[in-house]
């Protein structure tokens, strides 16, 4: 009868353990399916909101950086003859890791009618990282150190890569957080290079 007793226990302990493994699983799976993958630095404000970060059809924050060479400066902020894609991102970034062949698949095919500057998160990175990174993959567009985050702080980017596609009247077109598809992000550039007359 004892032994009766302790299997009874043991198949209730079991059944608790899935279904409360399974609600656990829900929960997290539910959680990465809300958004895309993007990772946060690590020492970003706890209290940073969504809710004071530029959005679509607002003017893109003015700043100017260095490049990584340092031998040139980058101004963004008002009208200019190309749209242009500003991404945000840092060395330490798995999801800047993957999103990086798109950056240059897309810089390769649209280069001529699209600007893009990728600003590196200098403030949570290190140059030397971000330099391995940039030789590694093989980036063929200007590299930008917001070594202060003063780019980062204007945007209100505190997870990476977030993306930034300005159009020609300087206006936010969109604004991706986390990694796309290669097919959106095609789709966002078509639609910023037929938008010739900005309103």
């Amino acid at each position: 009868m004892k032994k009766n007793w302790l299997i009874l226990i043991a198949v209730v302990a079991a059944i608790a353990i899935v279904i409360i493994s399974n609600e656990l699983g829900k929960d997290s799976g539910a959680s990465n399916a809300a958004g895309p993958r993007q990772e946060r630095a690590a020492d970003a404000p706890a209290n940073a909101s969504q809710e004071e970060a530029p959005k679509k059809g607002w003017a893109a924050p003015n700043f100017k950086l260095a490049a990584l060479d340092s031998t040139s400066e980058f101004e963004v902020g008002g009208p200019r003859e190309k749209p242009l894609i500003v991404n945000f991102w840092a060395s330490w970034c798995g999801p800047c890791d993957i999103e990086a062949p798109d950056l240059v698949s897309l810089y390769e095919q649209y280069g001529d009618q699209v600007d893009l500057y990728a600003v590196n998160a200098t403030n949570y990175d290190k140059i030397r990282n971000a330099r391995e990174f940039v030789q590694e993959k093989e980036f063929p567009f200007p590299v930008l150190m917001d070594e202060k985050g003063t780019a980062g702080n204007a945007y209100k980017v505190f997870a990476y890569p977030t993306s930034f596609i300005i159009g020609r009247d300087g206006k936010i077109a969109e604004r991706i957080e986390g990694v796309i598809p290669l097919k959106q992000w095609k789709q966002y550039l078509d639609d910023a290079i037929a938008n010739e007359n900005p309103s």
